[in-house]
């Protein structure tokens, strides 16, 4: 307290991690032997505070044009790394995709992050091309565009 008065603090930002503060995009990358690979990058302004995930995202679903895949991913890779996502901190992951089969065209994913204490409240969504068939895997959230 300064001259009597209390200061007042200032309300603390939305998180990063809330589905409606972030944007997500799907893009080819590059591809390993036998499978194709798509980066799922985050972004997320300025104002929002900054939040943990770890892991790979949970409940992803593809569709196109609002149809569903039916095709049910799962995940690899470490899943307890906690990762920091905010502004200036974009993150990303990787759908891999087994080139066995010519797949299912998708133009949506959605999914669930998760958090080292559990799942974040939500669905996040992410848009591009790709295509998608039984054996996809999701990989976990890593720091970087």
């Amino acid at each position: 307290m300064h001259g009597g008065l209390a200061q007042a603090s200032a309300p603390p930002a939305p998180s990063s991690c809330r589905p409606a503060n972030h944007i997500a995009h799907i893009a080819q990358d590059t591809s390993s032997s036998g499978h194709s690979h798509y980066r799922v990058t985050l972004t997320a302004a300025r104002g929002y505070a900054a939040c943990t995930l770890a892991g790979s995202p949970v409940d992803v679903r593809f569709s196109e044009h609002g149809v569903p895949s039916g095709v049910a991913p799962g995940r690899y890779g470490p899943q307890h790394t906690p990762v920091t996502f905010g502004p200036g901190h974009p993150v990303h992951f990787d759908i891999q995709v087994p080139d066995q089969h010519r797949g299912r065209a998708a133009d949506e994913a959605t999914f669930t992050l998760s958090a080292p204490g559990g799942v974040i409240p939500g669905e996040s969504s992410a848009s591009g091309h790709l295509r998608v068939v039984k054996g996809t895997v999701i990989g976990p959230v890593r720091a970087g565009a």
